[in-house]
């Protein structure tokens, strides 16, 4: 791909690629060319589809128990909206490939393809989302390890609510200008749109995600980790590194694509971005089921969840006083 002059409006559905393109996007069902050579993509958007599925169970195991059997808490109110977000964005992703994948729809009902835009527009919302909320969740817990008297005394109770619907409503307005506004009729404004996404999902979260976390982990180990919640911020560490090792690669893909540089495979990006929004459950499960003192884990899904969910959001700051904090 050509970069973009400055006076060119590029196509956001040639931003992010999709498996097939020129069989949807480009030119229509094109029936003469050869199944064999799309057998990779066929396979990639398969084993993409069987990641969803299996996040998918995880996932909704986590919102059930967060919604209705774990008592939730300020840092919980933020993994129960990552678990939405990442439930919609298998799901967003799983119809997005069963309808992107069966070209020969367009035989039967050609409207159906008409859709795949906005199930795009879906997945880059629900990521957004996901960027967005693991980002504040780093960032609020750097500032409590750092300012504990400000996080016992002056933390507003709704915080937590607030920042969760400001970030679900950024995402909204970002996914909706790309949707809305990059289509043939309204390309011109293409660009500013797309720029103002790869800037906050590539050049900006992402760096302060991984800064806050350096920070956290920094403060972490110059103090005693027995006045902290282990778990919790265990948790936060395999979170965000599992996302940037896994999710990042989307943000990239689309940046680089887009500006022209290089084209990453979109199907190994999605896959990546797939698998990192079904691994969460899993991290949960495991760090909560390890045991105190010893390398043995133990006890059920349940107790582990309960163990890293019902743990004190704010226990870092027992036997801290004030003091220590403003020193720090």
């Amino acid at each position: 791909m050509d970069r973009h002059p400055n006076n060119t409006i590029p196509d956001w559905r040639m931003v992010s690629p999709a498996p097939m393109e020129s069989m949807v996007y480009g030119h229509g069902h094109n029936g003469t060319r050869c199944f064999v050579e799309h057998i990779p993509e066929i396979v990639t958007g398969s084993i993409t589809l069987l990641v969803c599925l299996c996040g998918l169970v995880g996932n909704g195991a986590i919102l059930w128990l967060l919604g209705f059997r774990i008592h939730r808490n300020p840092f919980t109110a933020y993994l129960l909206n990552l678990a939405v977000a990442d439930t919609c964005f298998l799901l967003c992703t799983s119809a997005f490939l069963v309808i992107y994948h069966m070209p020969w729809l367009s035989h039967v009902q050609p409207g159906i393809l008409q859709v795949l835009p906005l199930f795009h527009s879906m997945v880059l919302l629900t990521y957004s989302t996901s960027l967005y909320l693991l980002t504040a969740i780093s960032v609020e817990r750097c500032v409590c390890v750092l300012w504990p008297f400000w996080s016992r005394c002056h933390r507003p109770k709704l915080l937590s609510a607030i920042m969760c619907s400001l970030l679900w409503a950024l995402a909204c307005v970002l996914a909706g200008l790309v949707y809305f506004v990059c289509d043939p009729g309204h390309s011109k404004h293409c660009w500013m749109a797309f720029r103002a996404f790869c800037f906050l999902n590539f050049c900006f979260l992402p760096p302060f995600m991984v800064i806050s976390n350096v920070i956290l982990f920094v403060k972490l180990r110059r103090s005693s980790w027995q006045h902290h919640p282990a778990r919790l911020y265990a948790v936060i560490f395999l979170t965000v590194l599992f996302f940037v090792l896994f999710g990042i690669p989307l943000s990239v893909q689309i940046f680089l694509n887009f500006f022209g540089y290089i084209n990453f495979v979109f199907e190994i990006c999605l896959l990546l971005a797939s698998f990192n929004s079904s691994i969460n459950p899993v991290i949960y499960v495991l760090v909560g089921s390890y045991g105190n003192g010893n390398s043995r884990f133990r006890g059920s899904v349940k107790v582990a969840l309960q163990r890293v969910f019902e743990e004190r959001a704010d226990s870092q700051e027992v036997g801290e006083t004030p003091m220590m904090g403003i020193a720090a």
